[in-house]
């Protein structure tokens, strides 16, 4: 009996719509499900960089993010205290609300063809003879669903249920560095992608739809307990490394709840018999960079390419998913180790200190660098 999906999806937002919508428009039967409904609300930085602006221009989908009136962010400004960087980033980079960027991939995944069960909860991933085979799990009614594929996809977050259900092996493992918590504010213009550090505390407010700023302030997680213990009076007090924008910010109206918490850095092998991990399922790490909406795009695209070449037997399944794997971990390291260094919160090593105090003031290298956060720049070709 043939298999009822060419594929199934676990996830549907950043990583795991564009990936069922690009199969689909190949012409394959997709399932993408989640728990959610959308629109939706899920904590993020919001911040898609240029990579990921020019994939949803690829997919058609960019004019629908700006039309949402999502501020263009042209400058990306990161104050280290004795010196300030200023430069515009190859492109102006968008943070829309994950209610809406999320909602336009969703309705993309349906309009190519994918069935999408929102409110679907997988219970279980079904393995036989060590291949995973499909899925089982209820909608809102509670009914029990079995529904099998060549393959399933984990797009479900750094606590992938498929992950937990195959194992993979996991590399590049370093504990949470950085303990943020984010809150929406009205009344706080942001001009663009703004970043302060110091040793052991840093913010940054980024601006998206409705006049609203994201303000995210972090502390090492080794004080996590005393961050906790009086979130808005030190959330506030850390704003005053910068008095200026500490006292926008208290003239301000906060409009959401803090949320917040820390992150696991990791790589997961992305492949296996009869499955295949995408965004933060197979790749986590601090959002200090803002680099994972970006990536998950990245991810759908390279793996929808590489189980097509798989389905259409251009190369055996094991051949198509290494050259994934490959092409990953090629891209993401320097910018894992880059970031994992910055997260940490303490000053950056002498040698990367003098680079970055020798690049103040000179426009094209501090252009240069703000093309390293946006994604367009190898960290390990700037500071080479």
């Amino acid at each position: 009996m043939a298999d009822h999906y060419d594929a199934i999806v676990v996830g549907a937002r950043c990583a795991g719509s564009p990936t069922a919508m690009l199969l689909a428009r190949r012409g394959y039967r997709v399932l993408l499900v989640d728990r959610a409904a959308f629109p939706s609300d899920t904590l993020s930085t919001n911040v898609i960089q240029a990579p990921g602006l020019a994939a949803l221009a690829r997919w058609g989908l960019l004019d629908q993010v700006v039309a949402s009136g999502c501020p263009p962010m042209h400058t990306y400004s990161f104050d280290f205290g004795p010196f300030t960087i200023t430069g515009r980033p190859p492109a102006a980079a968008y943070a829309p609300r994950r209610t809406i960027l999320d909602k336009v991939l969703v309705d993309a995944a349906a309009a190519a063809g994918a069935e999408v069960r929102e409110r679907f909860t997988v219970d279980d991933i079904l393995i036989e003879d060590g291949v995973v085979a499909g899925i089982r799990g209820h909608g809102p009614g509670g009914t029990s669903a079995v529904e099998r594929a060549r393959v399933v996809i984990g797009a479900d977050g750094r606590h992938s249920q498929v992950a937990k259900a195959v194992q993979p092996r996991r590399y590049r493992d370093k504990a949470p560095l950085q303990w943020g918590y984010y809150a929406y504010w009205s009344g706080v213009p942001a001009s663009g992608f703004e970043t302060v550090a110091r040793p052991d505390r840093a913010f940054a407010a980024i601006p998206t739809n409705d006049g609203l700023t994201l303000v995210v302030v972090g502390w090492p997680t080794a004080e996590k307990d005393a961050y906790r213990a009086d979130i808005e009076g030190n959330y506030l007090k850390t704003l005053d490394m910068v008095p200026e924008f500490a006292d926008r910010v208290r003239a301000a109206t906060r409009e959401t709840p803090f949320t917040g918490g820390a992150v696991a850095n990791f790589l997961r092998q992305p492949f296996g018999p009869g499955w295949a991990l995408v965004g933060d399922a197979g790749y986590t790490k601090d959002p200090i960079t803002a680099q994972g909406i970006s990536d998950a795009f990245r991810d759908a695209e390279q793996c929808a390419g590489a189980l097509d070449e798989a389905f259409t037997a251009v190369r055996t399944f094991d051949d198509a998913m290494r050259a994934y794997h490959r092409d990953r971990d090629r891209h993401v390291l320097p910018m894992f180790e880059f970031t994992t260094q910055l997260a940490t919160l303490a000053p950056p090593p002498p040698e990367v200190g003098r680079r970055l105090a020798a690049v103040c003031g000179d426009h094209a290298a501090m252009d240069a660098f703000a093309g390293v956060i946006a994604g367009t720049m190898s960290p390990v070709e700037f500071f080479g």
